[in-house]
């Protein structure tokens, strides 16, 4: 039923993976998918912002972040289980949407906090994801 599965993680939250993790795990062990392992850089919101960063800021901020998606990949997954990593950079919701497109994902896995007030009226990356995704999305509650 399911070939790719994308996994969408926050390495800053434990949050956004203690639980979808493992359910990512068990559905590729179940349909004998191929992980898709996702972490986005979000973007600094205003370029006012990003003139006070050197400029190879956010090429910096990538190799970090490579290592250390890296570094998650290969304690929380098995090595049959090894997934593709992907990095994004950008608005999260838009990143999550176009990797699952660019790796052939037919579910995206990803957690989602307990919604709070601010959340129905501006919709978290969950929503939004859920709402534009051409594939099915499951939401893990944390």
């Amino acid at each position: 039923m399911y070939n790719n599965i994308l996994l969408t993680v926050d390495l800053s939250d434990d949050g956004s993976w203690k639980k979808a993790a493992p359910t990512a795990v068990d559905l590729c062990n179940t349909y004998d998918a191929k992980l898709h392992l996702l972490t986005v850089i979000p973007d600094m919101g205003s370029p006012l912002v990003e003139e006070y960063f050197p400029d190879d800021f956010e090429e910096e901020m990538t190799k970090g972040m490579a290592a250390k998606i890296a570094d998650f990949a290969n304690s929380q997954f098995p090595s049959d289980r090894a997934p593709n990593v992907h990095i994004g950079s950008g608005s999260i919701y838009k990143e999550i949407l176009r990797v699952a497109e660019e790796a052939g994902a037919d579910l995206i896995v990803m957690a989602s906090h307990r919604p709070e007030l601010s959340d129905y009226l501006l919709g978290p990356n969950a929503a939004r994801v859920v709402r534009h995704a051409n594939c099915s999305v499951m939401v893990v509650r944390d």
